[in-house]
């Protein structure tokens, strides 16, 4: 019998914890495809999912991970068979789903998708979910008609793992991306990225007016509350702001106004749940406009039996760049 090693949360004291548990191919849901799990990530629902610190695992015993790269071991599957690469984002993992915190895992086939021959799976899980959204959040732009000649985009958040990489691919396809952010000292890091203006998130995040002066030709907010209701006041009539994030609350203290009166349209951003369609577009994408020799200077490997310790390290902003997790080491 196979024997593995997978973080697992259980209730301790009334929260989870994850810890390294040795797991057998018995224990593995009964889903119709096994993937032998090469890597994973680290995001900020993760650490809480493992640390305990939020209420991620909707049930318990609950493998850990949202992301994870890997080659399918065995498929039940006729569209997916055995040594196909993969990558899956989402659909629940680490929170009603055993994820891809662990050497192998079985998972629905409706939920993978091809690994672009481009990116190894380190490199896939450098980008992760982060980047992955960050796709669809240029996706939606695109699909409204945003280009690049209509003017500035804002993007809030700008330093983190969705932002960040929002900014990169916007700079690539030649639009012009202005960073929003509350850490100055990362002003070099976001100019390199792309950005042709960094403003401090001060500048949005304030009880905005109504309607305010036509700044932006469009929008990417992870952050939502009162930078996103300024987002949008700031619009340029039709223009698009796409959400999906709230960083900085769920409340969203704006009026009908940029709507009616500008026909600006927000647009939600779900990575979770998100079509295969849209899904193997983003990653085709992705592997189109990312080189992998930009990730090398981005990411570090750790291994998983190191998670525990990260997870506590990353919400208390210890760490910087995106941590990919080798399940094997």
């Amino acid at each position: 019998m196979t024997e593995f090693n997978a973080i697992v949360a259980r209730e301790v004291d009334r929260r989870s914890q994850g810890t390294l548990e040795t797991l057998t191919l018995d224990d593995l849901p009964d889903r119709d495809v096994l993937v032998k799990i090469d890597y994973s990530s680290l995001n900020y629902k993760d650490a809480l999912a493992v640390s305990g610190r939020g209420k991620i695992c909707r049930s318990m015993p609950m493998v850990c991970g949202i992301d994870l790269a890997g080659t399918i071991a065995e498929s039940a599957h006729q569209d997916w068979k055995a040594g196909d690469r993969v990558v899956i984002n989402g659909f629940g993992m680490s929170e009603t789903v055993w994820g891809g915190y662990s050497q192998y895992q079985r998972v629905s086939s409706d939920w993978l998708v091809r690994l672009p021959e481009a990116f190894a799976p380190e490199q896939a899980m450098a980008i992760g979910t982060a980047g992955y959204t960050a796709m669809l959040c240029v996706h939606a732009l695109q699909d409204h008609g945003v280009t690049p000649g209509d003017g500035r985009i804002c993007v809030s958040g700008a330093s983190g793992g969705v932002g960040s990489v929002a900014l990169l691919l916007l700079a690539k396809l030649g639009y012009q991306a202005v960073a929003v952010s509350g850490r100055p000292e990362t002003e070099p890091y976001l100019r390199e990225l792309g950005a042709v203006d960094v403003i401090d998130r001060a500048e949005l995040d304030r009880d905005p007016r109504p309607l305010e002066k036509e700044v932006w030709a469009a929008g990417i907010d992870c952050v939502g509350s009162k930078t996103l209701a300024t987002m949008l006041a700031q619009t340029r009539y039709e223009g698009i702001v796409a959400a999906c994030g709230l960083a900085g609350g769920a409340d969203l203290p704006t009026t009908v106004m940029p709507f009616i009166l500008r026909g600006v349209t927000l647009r939600g951003v779900d990575s979770v749940m998100a079509a295969q369609p849209r899904r193997q577009r983003a990653w085709d994408d992705l592997a189109r406009l990312v080189a992998p020799a930009e990730l090398a200077a981005v990411f570090d490997i750790r291994s998983m039996s190191d998670l525990p310790k990260l997870a506590t390290q990353l919400l208390d902003g210890q760490l910087r760049g995106r941590i990919v997790i080798d399940v094997n080491r």
